[in-house]
């Protein structure tokens, strides 16, 4: 029962719990990312700042997770049968294609009230405005990797320093210093981010990166 299962406490900034800024929020963000899993096959085995992930293992995480996400959001109490994030594969479909479903999805699940819902996740439920804003952290993070390691830019236009400020904001809320290192599996260790960072920059220290990351000589 879903209802046995313990709440994970968050605290999401008020944008999330307002359809129209989560609509700002994650169209740009996903749209963007549905260009970047379109990779190139000379570029599937390369690294990227994930260290234990090559594109194309990246790649697939992302878009299993992301899957998982949508269908977390579009049925906060678990009623349906959910995919396997680990055993997914991808098969025929356009890799965008699922990127923008699970967009629509989302966004669509914004303006039915999730934010106000407890949402069943793995191992406990959490607050609707909580998941959104790790979902969008967690794209906004994933999408950079994706360009870097693909030799694609990942500007910081204005909607995206947006995201990624609130998103930003949540996390610092939410990353205890147990969910970083190897250890954990979440998170590296943040990395000082250089005097005045812009929001994306600050976002991708939080997470463990080094914003002037490139691929190695190949």
């Amino acid at each position: 029962m879903s209802d046995d299962l313990p709440v994970f406490p968050t605290d999401a900034p008020a944008a999330f719990r307002d359809p129209g800024a989560v609509d700002a929020m994650f169209h740009p963000v996903l749209s963007r990312l549905a260009k970047l899993v379109d990779v190139p096959p000379d570029r599937l085995d390369a690294p990227t700042p994930c260290e234990a992930y090559t594109v194309d293992q990246l790649r697939r995480h992302v878009l299993a997770w992301l899957q998982f996400f949508a269908a977390a959001l579009t049925d906060p109490s678990g009623a349906a049968p959910r995919l396997d994030p680990d055993a997914w594969q991808l098969d025929d479909e356009a890799p965008g294609d699922i990127v923008e479903r699970a967009d629509h999805d989302i966004r669509r699940s914004a303006e039915r009230g999730v934010a106000a819902e407890l949402v069943v996740m793995s191992q406990a439920r959490m607050a609707g405005d909580g998941v959104l804003a790790m979902a969008l952290g967690e794209y906004l993070v994933h999408g950079w990797d994706l360009a870097v390691a693909t030799g694609r830019p990942y500007d910081e236009d204005a909607a995206i320093g947006a995201a990624a400020k609130q998103a930003l904001a949540f996390l610092r809320t939410m990353v205890a210093p147990e969910y970083r290192g190897a250890e954990s599996g979440f998170f590296d260790e943040e990395v000082p981010a250089p005097p005045g960072a812009t929001s994306l920059i600050q976002l991708l220290c939080f997470a463990g990166r080094e914003p002037d990351w490139t691929p190695p000589a190949r």
